[in-house]
């Protein structure tokens, strides 16, 4: 179920192991290639990638960045992530992504994927009759697909989490009480790297998509509607927020993307009911703040498919009896360093004396202390040792 991230590089494994699957998507092929999402991807994730066959493109087309920029109290401070680590991370936008998978998934390994269905239900998911129902919206046809096992690659509001009845699973959930506007500006990126500004009005983000788009984020205050940002309150607040001594004027450009993105978090506990295997943000939402999300949902498609995989072909159920403790262990630190970062982030425009001056120590320390700023980087690309 879903053809993200997750749900087409689960489709791509077992497609290449010669097993049998069908991926559901609700959206149409043209939407899911074309709607803006994340575009961080971890050094680690890309080798996933290419270790399956599914990174090439990626690869030859994606920015690499090796530092990012924090400004506060007025002034820039570069943070050279690579020269601590030796690591970088690249920049290639998730319908990119996206659609090299699905054309990689359907178009060269023959894989079925069935756009549009509607009404979508799960059936018997504790037996070994385990079934998806959908309604094919150009036939008014009910179908229904019988399967060893279910994938959730469905997101926050698909249907897999949904399937599971209450009380079975535990779901933790975290509300960080602010709330971020999310902008696409048609326009070049102002900065080499992601830029970060830590500011009493709230926090700001530079991000490159493209050489012609930028994302923006400005702190806002949750449930904000879009609409009261105009085009000028976005471009005055964005120069204040990431304004500093010697930093470049910003490149302004007209905002084709305004949305409000409500900070919140949850993790289901375990990922796994009956034959259901939950993946990515149907398993776990990680706010956008440390911009791990498709990383997370990379990792779980990752341990699924193999783990999947290895079932059919091999007989080996290993990989899925441990695919929730496997899974958790990155989810819960990425969840860890995204509430530690918030406090960076969000500190300063708490109105809270005592938050805005812890967050300024904690900033101020990644670039007095290398053995601090080393263990941030490490959480930054995700390279930290999980266990």
């Amino acid at each position: 179920m879903g053809a993200g991230p997750a749900g087409l590089t689960v489709g791509n494994i077992l497609r290449a192991a010669d097993v049998d699957c069908v991926v559901l998507e609700t959206e149409s092929r043209q939407f899911i290639e074309t709607r803006p999402r994340a575009g961080v991807i971890e050094e680690w994730a890309v080798h996933g990638l290419r270790e399956r066959g599914l990174g090439d493109g990626l690869v030859a087309r994606a920015q690499v960045h090796s530092e990012c920029e924090f400004r506060f109290g007025g002034d820039r401070f570069r943070f050279d992530y690579g020269e601590l680590t030796d690591r970088h991370h690249y920049v290639y936008p998730q319908p990119l992504l996206v659609t090299d998978l699905v054309r990689e998934y359907a178009d060269v390994r023959g894989g079925d994927i069935r756009f549009g269905v509607r009404d979508v239900a799960l059936h018997e998911l504790e037996t070994d009759r385990a079934a998806v129902s959908y309604l094919d919206p150009a036939t008014g046809e009910r179908h229904l697909l019988r399967c060893e096992f279910v994938a959730g690659c469905d997101g926050a509001r698909g249907a897999t989490r949904d399937a599971i009845p209450r009380g079975r699973v535990q779901v933790a959930r975290q509300d960080y009480g602010i709330a971020w506007l999310a902008l696409l500006a048609e326009a070049p990126p102002s900065s080499d790297c992601v830029v970060f500004g830590v500011h009493p009005n709230g926090f700001a983000g530079h991000m490159a998509r493209s050489p012609e788009v930028t994302r923006y984020y400005l702190q806002c205050p949750p449930g904000d509607d879009p609409g009261n940002w105009s085009h000028d309150r976005v471009w005055d607040e964005l120069r204040e927020r990431l304004g500093a001594a010697g930093a470049p004027p910003l490149t302004e450009g007209p905002l084709i993307e305004k949305r409000v993105l409500d900070m919140h978090d949850y993790v289901v506990e375990p990922m796994t009911f009956g034959r259901l295997f939950l993946a990515g943000d149907a398993g776990h939402l990680t706010a956008p703040i440390a911009a791990k999300g498709m990383n997370l949902a990379l990792h779980d498609a990752f341990l699924l498919g193999d783990a999947l995989a290895a079932h059919v072909t091999k007989g080996d159920d290993s990989g899925l009896e441990g695919y929730s403790h496997a899974c958790l262990r990155r989810v819960w630190d990425y969840q860890e360093f995204s509430q530690f970062l918030s406090g960076i982030y969000h500190g300063t425009a708490s109105g809270d004396p005592f938050l805005a001056g812890t967050s300024l120590a904690r900033l101020r320390r990644l670039f007095t202390s290398r053995a601090a700023a080393t263990a941030f980087a490490e959480q930054y690309l995700g390279s930290a040792a999980s266990f």
